[in-house]
């Protein structure tokens, strides 16, 4: 069993910054990808940035240029760099770990974009 703790969300006024971390119980070099979800109230979830097993990454047109997925295999724990956040940022973010067939879910950490 693999289980995800999520850490790094908070209160952030716009254009600021927040790094989320994804601190994973086995070794994410086993799964096939580590990715971000998010899911803002009255809206349904979806993929913000996904980085598979060999590097290769893919970000919602929304987040381009402004968030940044990474790994580090030796510490089990895959980030977010979020920059430039703005108000619609604001969600619930979960970290996820497909290692096909069965998917992994964090709790989830919350950030908001307020002034």
């Amino acid at each position: 069993q693999v289980r995800l703790v999520e850490s790094g969300g908070g209160l952030v006024q716009p254009g600021g910054s927040l790094r989320l971390s994804c601190a994973a119980s086995g070794i994410i070099d086993s799964m096939d990808t580590m990715g971000w979800y998010r899911q803002a109230p009255g809206k349904q979830r979806e993929l913000v940035a996904v980085i598979t097993r060999g590097g290769s990454t893919n970000y919602v047109n929304s987040v381009k240029g402004r968030f940044t997925i990474s790994r580090d295999n030796d510490k089990n724990t895959v980030y977010l760099q979020m920059n430039s956040l703005k108000p619609e940022d604001t969600a619930v973010y979960y970290c996820n770990a497909d290692r096909l067939p069965d998917h992994y879910w964090g709790q989830g950490t919350q950030v908001t974009v307020s002034s």
